[in-house]
């Protein structure tokens, strides 16, 4: 009687599916959930129930994941195994209900016991059938008998339990529209077809297709070949739709180029100032996050080129002498220049732009105090949220709220933060004499981010001047003579609080030439000029098929 009222009263099993946590629901008297052993003459019979509560066990075990502790309870251990574990990786359910029903004596004296399947399959979804196993009595001991069509009723030997994909996945292209070769951007997909990181994973629905519907079918699969030669479930999912992006693949081969050989993590992009078309994101390393379009850094002196902007639009001008000495001290905090560098008297604003002086912007931060800074980055679209397709840092320039705040800011440093992406988009804001909000997947763009302010064409006309003058004779010396008129500017980012600190190696710039713009980061990098410069240089030179 004990084991009787066992085999009515059995309650949930838990288990585990591939790390998965997964129910396997058995309740008593609830329709096809429960089971009742009984014996011909209307009793129960305790052989049928404990048969039946012997294959519950094995169902239980394949629910869980465990093969080898379900395939111990038949009489084929090492073909149960590899049969159940062929099945459950292929399938890889999310969730297992398996419950036994009411068992059968026969005439040999075995007993006979249908039960249930029900499987959540992603990409499928619900996925049930009905079954039936035989047990035998061996040495005391009720055993599974083992066989393909035990596993599911139309399984062969040889055969196993599968996925076929019926949505096939569309692909994301470049603007030729062709595969996309962007490793920072290409993504990744998993065995069940899912995108799990960059585009692949951000536009996974339309990739994927499916129109709501599962994606892919169960099919009876031959082993050995893998070839699907029977559906069990169908689908009526339609393919994929591609995603097309802006990126050009001669110019991010250039890009993944350049980058090789770099033993920091660093990000280039390059941009169409004409259109704001994104035209390369190359990252070290290539997974992980999008440092090009995400990154958040203190963009340091390439900030100058708003600061500048800002000095002009108040009225100082390139050939304004100045001076440029060794450090600059605000209310006891002390600013000083890369390795203490001074300019000779008579150097103008020019001159100071070019050679990156810090200590000339901390000195003139009178002319761009109150909101003057934070005004002069909207004109080249900071502040705003940019629609550009994939997930983007958009910038930072907040209104100064003291005299050292605003000292550091002049030089990029204090709050200001950028994105590689940001600052490639200020050399294309020179370049164009407008904001053009950078696009990557046009199809995706609802609203661009429009400048508040347009830059003044004298301002633009200067920076424009100033920057090549970094070129020609300043700290961006590493782009002499590369064809094309490059312009540039470089920074040195501060970060940490290390002693001396540490630093992000910086250059933006365009090219005078062509329809191109660029920025190149090197993360704990060193040096603007002499790290950020020949990267950059390599760029243009692979750009234009040289060494």
């Amino acid at each position: 009687m004990a084991r009787h009222d066992r085999a009515r009263r059995r309650g949930p099993r838990t288990g585990a599916v591939l790390g998965v946590a997964v129910a396997v629901v058995l309740a008593a008297g609830a329709g096809w959930w429960g089971y009742r052993a009984w014996s011909g003459d209307g009793a129960e019979d305790p052989e049928v129930a404990a048969a039946t509560e012997r294959l519950q066990s094995f169902l239980d075990a394949w629910g869980a994941g465990q093969a080898a502790k379900a395939a111990a309870l038949s009489d084929s251990p090492e073909n149960a195994e590899s049969l159940l574990t062929s099945v459950t990786t292929n399938l890889k359910p999310t969730k297992a209900e398996l419950s036994a029903g009411d068992g059968k004596k026969n005439d040999k004296g075995d007993v006979t016991v249908p039960y249930t399947a029900r499987f959540t399959v992603p990409a499928v979804g619900l996925f049930s059938y009905e079954s039936e196993a035989t047990l035998v009595k061996k040495a005391e001991q009720w055993t599974v008998e083992f066989g393909s069509p035990m596993i599911h009723p139309r399984l062969k030997p040889g055969q196993t339990l599968a996925l076929k994909a019926v949505a096939e996945r569309a692909a994301v292209l470049d603007t030729n529209g062709e595969d996309l070769q962007a490793a920072s951007l290409r993504g990744s997909v998993d065995e069940q077809g899912k995108g799990t990181f960059g585009l692949e994973a951000r536009y996974d629905k339309q990739l994927r297709g499916g129109d709501g519907a599962a994606t892919s079918e169960v099919v009876i699969a031959d082993r050995q070949s893998g070839q699907a030669e029977a559906s069990l479930t169908k689908s009526s999912a339609k393919p994929g739709t591609p995603v097309r992006t802006t990126i050009d693949p001669k110019v991010q081969s250039a890009a993944a180029a350049a980058m090789e050989g770099l033993k920091v993590n660093a990000a280039l992009i390059a941009l169409e100032p004409s259109t704001g078309n994104i035209l390369a994101v190359s990252n070290r390393p290539a997974g992980g996050l999008n440092r090009a379009l995400a990154g958040r850094y203190p963009p340091g002196s390439t900030f100058k080129v708003v600061t500048t902007a800002a000095m002009l639009k108040a009225g100082m001008k390139p050939s304004d002498v100045v001076k440029c000495p060794k450090f600059a001290h605000v209310d006891g905090q002390r600013f000083e220049n890369q390795n203490q560098f001074t300019l000779p008297a008579g150097s103008t604003f020019k001159d100071s732009f070019a050679k990156s002086c810090n200590t000339m912007f901390v000195e003139h931060r009178a002319e761009v105090g109150g909101s003057a800074l934070h005004d002069a980055a909207e004109a080249f679209g900071i502040g705003g949220v940019w629609d550009v397709g994939d997930t983007t840092y958009d910038g930072s320039v907040p209104v100064s709220t003291s005299d050292n705040d605003l000292a550091a800011s002049t030089i990029g440093q204090a709050r200001v933060q950028a994105s590689p992406l940001v600052m490639a988009s200020i050399a294309a804001t020179v370049k164009e004499g407008t904001f053009k909000q950078p696009v990557l997947v046009p199809d995706a763009v609802k609203k661009k981010h429009e400048a508040k302010v347009p830059l003044d064409p004298s301002v633009t006309g200067d920076l424009r001047d100033m920057m090549r003058a970094t070129v020609t004779y300043g700290a961006g010396s590493a782009l002499t003579g590369i064809p094309g008129e490059p312009h540039a500017k470089t920074g040195t980012a501060e970060f940490g609080e290390e002693k001396p600190p540490r630093t992000h190696a910086w250059m933006i710039g365009y090219q005078g030439g062509s329809d191109l713009a660029w920025c190149v980061m090197l993360e704990d990098g060193g040096s603007g000029g002499a790290d950020a410069g020949p990267v950059a240089a390599r760029f243009l030179k692979s750009l234009q098929g040289g060494a």
